[in-house]
């Protein structure tokens, strides 16, 4: 898949930077979003979206004596991937992206989601602009601190498989499985909740009982 040609990607395979993390998250999650076009806000989006309302306006500046673009689109001929990246740095003559995110770095946010996008990210500059791009960050809004992520090899190596696998997920006609992670933050904390309904979807019994009742009512 990565050996497709220059500017030959139809615009049903570009598949958006933003849907590696979903799909990093949760593949059911991504699908929901970009396969169904399902959508709801919970606390946690309005933070994100506050989040990004700076980095959201495009325009070129400086900050701390550091150049610096918001809102730059970004594109990959090699993978097919299409976006933008909220802020990039220039650290020198090498260009720095910069993820901004609403919640807190802990132990239940270890950043590999947000590392895979913004690693996408850099090699959508690298294949751009024609320079190496070694590290970025992602931006913690709720701590004011930002954390730096290495481009490493894995992690390098991560972006074209997550980008097949969206590709191809999008490409069929199925919502892979629920997690059913319902006590657990990845699904308490989605707002896709109530689209998703983890605990129904991934008991496939429960579902058959339920088309049962529906197309084969009992008789009062």
């Amino acid at each position: 898949m990565d050996d497709h040609p220059p500017g030959g990607w139809a615009d049903a395979d570009l598949i958006p930077i933003s849907a590696l993390e979903h799909w990093s998250y949760c593949p059911r999650q991504c699908a929901l979003i970009h396969l169904e076009q399902t959508y709801d806000e919970n606390l946690y989006t309005l933070r994100g979206t506050r989040a990004h309302r700076q980095a959201d306006e495009v325009g070129v500046g400086s900050a701390r004596g550091v150049r610096l673009a918001r809102a730059v689109p970004l594109f990959s001929d090699r993978l097919g991937l299409t976006g933008r990246a909220d802020v990039v740095e220039w650290h020198g003559a090498t260009p720095y992206p910069v993820e901004y995110k609403a919640g807190r770095f802990g132990p239940r946010r270890d950043g590999r989601h947000e590392a895979l996008q913004l690693c996408a990210q850099a090699l959508c500059l690298e294949e751009m602009l024609g320079t190496p791009i070694p590290a970025g960050a992602i931006w913690s809004h709720a701590a004011r601190e930002r954390r730096e992520i290495p481009f490493d090899d894995p992690l390098r190596a991560a972006v074209p498989e997550a980008t097949a696998a969206v590709r191809a997920m999008l490409h069929g006609d199925r919502l892979p499985p629920a997690p059913n992670d319902a006590r657990c933050p990845r699904c308490s904390r989605c707002s896709l909740f109530d689209a998703c309904l983890p605990a129904l979807a991934a008991n496939p019994a429960r579902i058959r009982g339920h088309q049962s009742e529906l197309f084969h009512p009992t008789d009062e």
